[in-house]
């Protein structure tokens, strides 16, 4: 039997005093002293409990549950009052231990023991009168921290009855007997929490139990279990599950996503229960860790306040002991000395105060907390900025029902009242959701910033140091906890949980363009000198306000009001995810007797009703459509109906493939009978998937051993030893000054200069906290507003001289991204020295000082007579080595049309200033010149750009920036208003076309991607290395369909438009093969192979199919037959690398890896070319594309060994234009619009070029 998740029901449980214990009681006692009972276990229901019948062959696992190894529970307990019975002569419990006893078991990984406690935790009291039920909540954790949750209703039955003794003027006479009732808990126990559903479940379990019979009540109990272990859990998504329990019906509601937990409460509650000050007060000690417990008069609250605040930590998950509800008997666990969260009756408050230190005490029922040695909780708050957006929030929400119903009459149906409550509850919960989850990523942003994936490292002092200084205290303790360490774990494993949604989400436009580019850590000006002292508090809030998109000069002004205007949020503004409705599937009535056929039965009409809603869905809503094939799936499974389910599973690829079950599904191919298994070889799609598992277990296999040093998370710390090159290089990028090797490289030359080749752990201790002091002086730098008119809001004073004597005044040099400046001294004033792209002259002079010559900085700037001078004394050197570079990286930047090439400017200018303050010799001026890259590039002739490429160049973006060296730029896509670019390993960056910057980056898949293809508005297709072809969303940029029909890598895809039919897109994989498929449905139309060597790409035009090989060129028919194969002849032979058809002249072009030339066909008459084009000074060609009337081809020089993009006129075939624009192989070319192309170069560069397009050209000859 396949092994399968755990159901609604793990078991369910009957607590209460034991019959022989209530017949004890004596008869005539005062019902004030009846005595205290110690409760019970009486009965274990748990699944199976359908009985497999004797003339069966098929095994099955009914109610959802594993077939599980099972221990006696109850026949332990009587073998163990039948030893004591015996030694006490006691022949009635002799007999009571007989063999005969019914074995009454229990799953094994369910513990009992102290189950009858939690279920009374005031005890077991018998009353002399009826009392209402009562239900409470418990959490059970086991060693490893799975948690299993319970709910338990206590009722009252009459027991016997109870005659009283009464004296009266000195004498005794019996009162009239009363009856006696005794309490009895039901608990289920469940590894979901569904609190609500299955307090549901048991309100509808005691309307049958008031109506049994004392002999039946086992048997009610029993069938209410069994029909709760047939109740499937829903899928993560849009699709819920009901089932009917009369008289209600009984919704369980779905988790939001796979690695969200299950949500069936109401989260408002500690709203209610708190203000929004002790609330936070609350959330700040459970981030800290602290020892807390909660305490109230309702058991109930306990457990429902304490999920709730742990909800909304999410997705920070508490590490920690959590017991919500302490029965009086384990009190002393509260005497443990690690953090924990535990909950008891406010009956044990003073006492629990009084004995017990260090714990934080929380009264729920009056929303106040405190120490157990002050009333005064004194430890750090949260972040302000934090706090005071959540409160904003937190009071627009509506939190009274009663106010939503004033418009709605009465309604008569508890279903419809009960369903409206849930809708208006699910939308509370979800607003709450988002505003806890904005306060967790208002508290955590930035995170990421200070984390090297590489080296899974995070640099924890320097994320403290960029956090106001009345929150350093709370973030230090913070940054120690266990619950910080596990969300960290997920931050460098690049988890995409809520939190990395909604910080990408509200990240500010300004920190996306940041992040486009490698430069050292500086706030712009902006941020630091704008908004004066008070703006430091809110300066991390801006990206969860309203506006989220508001520009930076816009957003500065904001604070003026900022109380005022705060306070006018709707709760989840500008946090709202793209939700879909959710649906709701009623499964059928429950079968009447639990026999093995209806069983059957009520799985079989359970698939019907699924199929029913499979063929009702429409195709364009796979995300329903896979939450209803993996329900089938589960029906299929426990029916034995195995390949069947392998179907359903299967078709998850297509529509949903985050909730693929892998373990279930492998667990289920183990399963399959050598019959079964050789029908599934019979079936393509479940033979197909079966070899891609096989194929992912050997893959986790071989990398089983990375993923456990994954699982570890190191703090950056300074060496203690001597370091070569290699440990040099991984010390400095875990250090987070830089990333780029090449710059590592150059650095490490620097600082052993006259040494033999190592850095020891003082001098890079001197040279790291030289970078760090300069930094924090940067930061430090307040601005005049007079001085801010002159600079550009996202600049960033990066280095200021000392005070120096100039030919403009006495100041300080100030040196930003773009200019130096003059600070003058005194009243603060700006004089401009130059901006860097004006510099015409920097060397190093004297000035005359009485009899002696002070060294000076010379500098001359185009259209000014007179010459900037200053007197830096012994900063002349760095300060002339440092502007530079500078200015050296300004000009290439400008040829180039690269920004990256001015920051990498920037962080030599400063690693240059680092190196000069450690290592303090005559050598260290030398030393520094070694990180003067682009003041001897500029020299070069390869930084040197033609005319005719820098007039053509607009723009470039280097997409490598967060890897330490450059990653190839395998295909290229323009979308409308989008650029997708996939580098190395399946990462895709999406840029928008307007401005070209990031604003998002997808992981699909872990392999190579060969191709990509916009097929409508909200789906772009991507042909993998690994065989499969991976669809993403463009609007909400998530990658859950997958479609795996081919056997080897894809390498191409089409589309065909053609009028009058239904879309179809075409894919072609490595071996020969191609798939037709209908967009609309994903199914296969036809599916045909050719034979040839390495199938490159596929083109649809005119009924037809063109093909290219690295063997030649082949127009197919669409149902695969071939119409003609095009190639030279046997002694020109080549290795084609791309066809591009130009249907309007009835041509074909092609190129080549191996040759210069491109050939050009005549489509109708293909037995030669009817022309060639040479391509001066090249090797090959790797990519073309059509762009008007001209064609664009990638390839690469002879002799530079340069990127060369060759622009030819399609009528006169001739080449209009040579573009140099790459430092290596042209891969990737794309259109956008026909206004602008864009190219992509191999891993030497790894950047995108973006061209303009223009009619007409010059002639090759003058590029």
């Amino acid at each position: 039997m396949a092994e399968l998740p755990s159901g609604l029901l793990e078991a369910c449980v009957v607590i209460g005093a034991p019959s022989d214990k209530l017949r004890e009681l004596p008869q005539h006692t005062k019902l004030s002293e009846l005595p205290l009972l110690d409760p019970e276990v009486l009965q274990v229901h748990a699944p199976p409990f359908v009985s497999i019948e004797a003339n069966s062959n098929h095994v099955i696992g009914p109610a959802f549950s594993r077939v599980q190894r099972r221990r006696s529970f109850i026949k332990k307990k009587r073998r163990d009052r039948a030893a004591e019975g015996v030694s006490n002569g006691d022949s009635s419990s002799r007999r009571e231990a007989s063999p005969a006893t019914e074995d009454i078991s229990v799953p094994k990984d369910v513990d009992l023991i102290a189950l009858p406690q939690l279920c009374f935790p005031d005890g077991l009291q018998l009353a002399s009168e009826q009392k209402d039920d009562s239900y409470h909540f418990l959490v059970f954790t086991d060693l490893f921290g799975n948690r299993t949750h319970g709910v338990v209703v206590q009722y009252y039955r009459a027991v016997q009855s109870v005659q009283e003794s009464v004296f009266q003027n000195g004498h005794r006479w019996n009162a009239p007997k009363c009856r006696l009732f005794a309490p009895f808990a039901v608990c289920i126990i469940s590894k979901f929490p569904y609190y609500n559903a299955l307090k549901d479940c048991l309100s509808c379990l005691l309307v049958q139990l008031r109506t049994a019979r004392q002999a039946d009540l086992e048997e009610t109990i029993r069938e209410f279990s069994a029909k709760l272990s047939l109740v499937p859990l829903p899928p993560p998504g849009q699709l819920h599950v009901s089932f009917s329990l009369r008289p209600l019906q009984v919704v369980l509601p779905s988790r939001d996503d796979q690695d969200s937990p299950v949500v069936d409460i109401n989260l408002h509650l500690p709203l209610l229960c708190f203000t929004h000050t002790a609330l936070l007060q609350v959330l700040s000690c459970l981030l800290q860790e602290q020892r807390i417990v909660f305490f109230s008069s309702d058991w109930a609250r306990l457990t429902l306040v304490a999920e709730s605040l742990l909800l909304y930590l999410q997705p920070l998950s508490w590490q920690q002991p959590y017991v919500p509800v302490l029965a009086r008997g384990m009190l002393d666990f509260l005497m443990a000395p690690t953090a924990f969260l535990m909950g008891c009756h406010i009956n044990h408050f003073e006492e629990i105060a009084a004995e017990t230190d260090d714990l934080i005490l929380v009264n729920v029922d009056d929303g106040f907390i405190q120490t157990s040695w002050s009333e005064v909780v004194d430890l750090p708050a949260l972040p302000l900025a934090a706090v005071e957006c959540f409160i904003s929030r937190a009071e627009s929400l509506q939190l009274q029902y009663d106010l939503e119903l004033c418009h709605l009459g009465t309604g008569t149906d508890v279903n419809t009242l009960r369903s409206q409550r849930r809708g208006w509850q699910q939308k509370l919960n979800s607003q709450i959701q988002n505003i806890a989850l904005e306060l967790v990523v208002n508290i955590f942003r930035g995170v990421q910033d200070f984390l090297n994936h590489e080296h899974r490292v995070f640099n924890s002092e320097e994320f403290l140091r960029t956090r106001e200084p009345d929150d350093q205290l709370f973030y230090r303790k913070v940054l120690e906890t266990h619950i910080f360490h596990s969300f960290l774990r997920d931050r460098l494993n690049r988890k995409r949980d809520s939190f990395s949604r909604m910080e990408q989400m509200t990240r500010s436009h300004a920190h996306r363009n940041r992040a486009m580019t490698e430069s050292p850590r500086r706030p712009p000006m902006s941020e630091l000198s704008r908004a004066g002292p008070d703006r430091k508090l809110s300066k991390r809030l801006g990206a969860s306000l309203p506006n989220l998109d508001q520009p930076i000069n816009e957003s500065v002004t904001l604070n003026a009001n900022r109380l005022l205007s705060i306070r006018k949020i709707s709760p989840d503004s500008g946090l709202k995810f793209l939700q879909k409705p959710v649906k709701v599937f009623r499964l059928p009535e429950f079968p009447p007797p639990l026999a093995y056929h209806y069983v059957q039965n009520y799985y079989s009409d359970m698939v019907a009703s699924l199929g029913k809603a499979i063929s009702a869905t429409p195709p364009d809503e796979s995300a329903l459509l896979a939450r209803y094939h993996y329900l089938r799936g589960l029906v299929n499974t426990v029916s034995n109906k195995r390949l069947d389910a392998l179907e359903d599973f299967h078709s998850l690829y297509k529509t949903d493939a985050e909730i693929f079950p892998s373990q279930m599904v492998n667990s289920l191919i183990d399963s399959l009978p050598n019959v079964e298994r050789v029908q599934a070889d019979r079936r393509p799609e479940i033979k197909r998937l079966i070899g891609r598992l096989k194929r992912e277990q050997e893959r986790e296999r071989a990398t089983q051993g990375t993923k456990q040093e994954d699982a570890a998370v190191k703090h950056f710390q300074l060496p203690k030893t001597y370091m070569h090159l290699e440990e040099f290089v991984k010390c400095v990028q875990e250090s987070g000054i830089v990333k780029d090797q090449g710059t590592i490289h150059r650095l490490f030359d620097a600082l052993t200069v006259g040494h033999q080749k190592q850095v020891g752990p003082d001098l890079f201790r001197v040279f790291y906290t030289i970078w760090k002091e300069t930094e924090a002086e940067a930061q430090e730098v307040c601005l005049p507003a007079s001085v801010l008119e002159h600079i550009d809001a996202t600049e960033c004073v990066f280095k200021l001289s000392s005070s120096v004597k100039t030919s403009r005044g006495v100041g300080k040099i100030a040196m930003t991204q773009r200019r130096l400046f003059l600070l003058t001294d005194g009243r603060p004033g700006y004089v401009e020295v130059a901006q860097y792209r004006d510099l015409e002259e920097v060397r190093v002079s004297s000035a005359p000082f009485l009899v002696l010559r002070i060294p000076s900085l010379k500098i001359r700037v185009h259209g000014r007579k007179e010459t900037f001078e200053a007197n830096l004394k012994t900063e002349t050197e760095l300060w002339n080595l440092m502007v530079k570079e500078m200015w050296a990286g300004r000009s290439i930047a400008d040829r180039h049309k690269d920004p990256q090439y001015m920051q990498q400017a920037l962080t030599n200018a400063l690693l240059m200033d680092a190196v000069v303050g450690s290592l303090q010799s005559s050598k260290a001026i030398y030393a520094a010149s070694k990180l003067a890259y682009f003041d001897r590039m500029s020299l070069e002739a390869q930084m040197m750009v033609p005319s005719t490429t820098s007039e053509t160049l607009k723009h470039k973006i280097n997409p490598s920036v967060e890897f330490a060296v450059p990653q190839a730029v395998d295909v290229l896509l323009y979308t409308p208003g989008q650029l997708w670019v996939s580098v190395g390993g399946g990462k895709v960056m999406v840029y928008d076309a307007s401005s070209w910057s990031l604003i998002q980056t997808c992981q699909v898949g872990n392999a190579r991607l060969n191709c990509m293809l916009g097929v409508d508005r909200d789906q772009v297709w991507m042909g993998s290395e690994d065989c499969v072809i991976y669809i993403i969303s463009v609007v909400s940029m998530v990658c859950n369909r997958q479609l795996t029909e081919h056997r080897a890598e894809v390498t191409g895809l089409a589309l065909d438009n053609e009028k009058y039919c239904h879309k179809v897109a075409y894919s072609c994989s490595v071996e020969g093969s191609v798939v037709a498929w209908e967009v609309s449905t994903l199914q296969v139309k036809r599916h045909f192979r050719l034979s040839c060597d390495r199938l490159q790409s596929v083109y649809s035009c005119g009924g037809v199919l063109w093909c290219c090989a690295r063997d030649g060129i082949m127009e197919v028919w669409r149902n695969g037959t071939l119409k003609q194969h095009i190639n030279l002849p046997e002694q020109q032979r080549v290795t084609f690398s791309s066809a591009l058809l130009i249907p309007e002249s009835e041509e074909l072009w092609s190129v080549c890896v191996d040759s210069a030339e491109v050939y050009i066909w005549h489509i109708k008459n293909a037995s030669r070319p009817i022309n060639r084009v040479m391509l001066q000074d090249c090797t090959g060609c790797y990519c073309m594309i059509q762009v008007k009337n001209q064609v664009w081809v990638g390839g690469m020089g002879r002799s530079s060994t340069k990127g060369k993009i060759y622009i030819l006129d399609t009528e006169r075939y001739e080449v209009l234009k040579e573009l140099h624009g790459h430092i290596d192989k042209v891969t990737a070319l794309c259109s956008a619009e026909d206004r602008y192309v864009l190219s992509g170069a191999a891993k030497h560069d790894g950047k995108v070029a973006i061209w303009k397009v223009e009619d007409g050209g010059l002639d090759s000859s003058k590029c």
